[in-house]
């Protein structure tokens, strides 16, 4: 689709032709190419351990931290809040986090010389849960298992 679709500019400059725009590349050296690219690499992996924060650590830290508030004010109600409000509230902040991230990764890269125009937090999200649900799918029916419940050892 073009570039000058009034879906795409909210309808704004309707009269005026299509004139793609070509990424060129910037004017600067290959090794100065090879330092963004390397740099763009480091932000897309801190972009994707931040999103496998989300997973595991986080919500884990927010159950001890529950689990602290409930023991010292003896309520449980208290100790849910806290780890509902503190995992909603973390999950708020890292997804914050790897937006931005995301978006120094792309300016990286088209520094680095390539085209880019989308950023790659949809598809590293989609790929960390991917990862977390076959980690535990693993854990589940392998290791602490429904085995032993099914097939007793009498």
């Amino acid at each position: 689709m073009a570039r000058s679709d009034p879906t795409e500019s909210g309808g704004l400059f309707t009269g005026r032709r299509s004139s793609p725009v070509r990424f060129k590349g910037s004017g600067a050296s290959d090794r100065r190419r090879r330092v963004d690219r390397w740099l763009a690499g480091f932000i897309l992996t801190l972009e994707t351990a931040l999103c496998l924060t989300l997973l595991g650590p986080q919500p884990l830290g927010w159950l001890w931290i529950g689990s602290q508030v409930q023991y010292l004010t003896g309520t449980v109600t208290a100790g849910i809040a806290v780890i509902m409000l503190g995992c909603l509230t973390s999950l708020m902040l890292t997804m914050v986090l790897a937006k931005r991230l995301d978006g120094w990764w792309k300016l990286v890269r088209r520094a680095g010389g390539h085209d880019q125009e989308r950023g790659a937090i949809e598809l590293i999200f989609a790929a960390c849960v991917a990862v977390v649900v076959v980690a535990f799918s693993f854990w589940f029916l392998i290791i602490q298992g429904p085995g032993p419940t099914l097939a007793p050892r009498n």
